[in-house]
């Protein structure tokens, strides 16, 4: 069986590179972001009606990678953002979310999440929008408030680089019962 633990929070926490450590360590696949491709390619000046195509590129890229995974036997699978990022983010720019992300949130089933803090330096690119600490902040808890009102299993991840992956890598352990 596979499970699918999600790494989630504010920009510029190392998700993306957190999930790419993971899935190496564990010898399997990520589920990259797909806003990341969508913007890249469509531009940076998005609307409401762009999260639904973003919700629908990367529930589709999950479960192609979700395939991938099960036919080659893998046990894990890393997935960088899901429908609580996207219900957090359409909130927080549009103040709405859409009932189809609501009920994706309810229909899918996860067995961890990994939830960045913001205790790493903002880092630019062109598709980073809140540089501000006071808003990473306020991001974060919108996302620890998602955890907290939820069943699955999640983890704090923080700390510097060199902190991340070994946090992960114990929650991870933890959930499937490994003892060192």
């Amino acid at each position: 069986m596979l499970k699918k633990i999600v790494i989630i929070g504010p920009e510029s926490t190392g998700k993306s590179t957190l999930s790419e450590m993971l899935a190496k360590k564990f010898n399997t696949y990520w589920v990259p972001e797909y806003a990341r491709e969508y913007l890249l390619e469509h531009g940076t000046n998005y609307r409401f009606e762009d999260l639904r195509k973003i919700r629908e590129g990367q529930l589709a890229l999950e479960e192609q990678l979700s395939r991938q995974a099960l036919e080659e036997g893998k046990k894990l699978l890393f997935i960088d953002t899901d429908m609580q990022v996207i219900r957090v983010w359409s909130e927080f720019v549009f103040n709405q979310c859409d009932s189809r992300t609501l009920n994706e949130i309810v229909a899918r089933n996860y067995d961890l999440y990994l939830l960045c803090n913001t205790d790493l330096p903002w880092v630019k690119d062109e598709l980073r929008e809140y540089p501000d600490e006071t808003t990473r902040i306020k991001l974060f808890h919108h996302y620890k408030d998602a955890m907290i009102n939820q069943d699955t299993p999640w983890a704090e991840i923080k700390g510097g680089y060199q902190n991340r992956l070994p946090c992960a890598v114990k929650a991870i352990e933890d959930l499937l019962g490994i003892v060192e």
